[in-house]
């Protein structure tokens, strides 16, 4: 399987740390997708997060696994009031929007034609996965050129990383159990090798790994301070990577629009070719 079972996952959503965390991501998705222009947008599991809610693409739709846990709350039936066919829509107040529940077996074979998927989301994926890169060669697959993905994960240098660390060592582990944090570093050169410009990146949730949340409000003042201190070293991390396909050759209306725009180049002589025009002037007789 190309997912490990995440049985307490939903449990700690629902503590104060992972209210934390799911607020800050929340209102991120809701920022970047929502210039995000084309017609077919997927997320990748979680559903607890709805991260395409503020998304406007005629298409979307969420792509479960069967090693999702069964009490997981399903973003479908939670968040979801209206319906198409019988079938909840993963967009909630979307009359026009005909999406799916779709289950799979793994994240790495999907069943969507090549090149067809304008968006692509990985809300903490990626460090649940057996095999993340090769998650990552599925999503470049489906996606068309231009086409966008956003992950986002924990940040292992960061307070909450290095909680985890020992945490794992007293056997009281601080994020959910089976994590394996990637460094951003690491899934930076992943989107390089696959051919992604990153277009935008951000980190966030600065305070510390507390369990409380009347701590966690008092370390409120922490996250503007974090946010320009030390940005890197926040708990949270998101990326937003375009697709390249080096080489594309423009064609249409588009290459005639960008042609037209062009000067024409002046016909230059070359040394062999000037040489030869005068060699030939010489010999001819007046």
């Amino acid at each position: 399987m190309s997912e490990r079972p995440i049985i307490d996952w939903p449990r700690w959503l629902v503590s104060p740390p992972g209210r934390y965390a799911l607020a800050w991501e929340q209102a991120l998705f809701d920022q970047w997708v929502g210039d995000l222009f084309g017609y077919h947008a997927l997320q990748l599991g979680r559903p607890e997060l709805d991260t395409l809610r503020e998304n406007r693409m005629p298409y979307r739709g969420l792509i479960l696994t069967a090693a999702r846990s069964p009490d997981a709350p399903s973003l479908v039936t939670k968040a979801a009031s209206d319906t198409t066919g019988g079938t909840p829509s993963c967009h909630a107040g979307a009359a026009d929007t005909v999406a799916r529940d779709i289950l799979v077996s793994r994240f790495d074979e999907l069943p969507i034609a090549t090149a067809s998927t304008d968006l692509v989301v990985l809300p903490h994926v990626l460090e649940f996965a057996e095999n993340p890169h090769d998650i990552l060669r599925e999503v470049e697959r489906i996606l068309v050129p231009e086409g966008q993905v956003i992950i986002t994960g924990f940040n292992n240098l960061s307070l909450w990383g290095a909680r985890e660390e020992l945490g794992r060592l007293a056997g009281a582990p601080f994020l959910p159990p089976g994590a394996d944090l990637i460094a951003f570093t690491r899934l930076k050169d992943w989107l390089k090798l696959l051919s992604f410009d990153i277009d935008r990146g951000r980190f966030g949730c600065y305070r510390p790994p507390l369990r409380g949340e009347h701590w966690l409000q008092r370390f409120e003042f922490m996250e503007p301070a974090g946010d320009r201190w030390w940005p890197i070293f926040g708990a949270l991390y998101a990326v937003r990577a375009v697709k390249r396909v080096r080489g594309m050759r423009l064609v249409g209306k588009v290459r005639k629009r960008i042609l037209g725009l062009q000067p024409a180049a002046a016909p230059v002589a070359t040394p062999n070719t000037t040489h030869r025009q005068m060699a030939e002037a010489a010999d001819t007789p007046d």
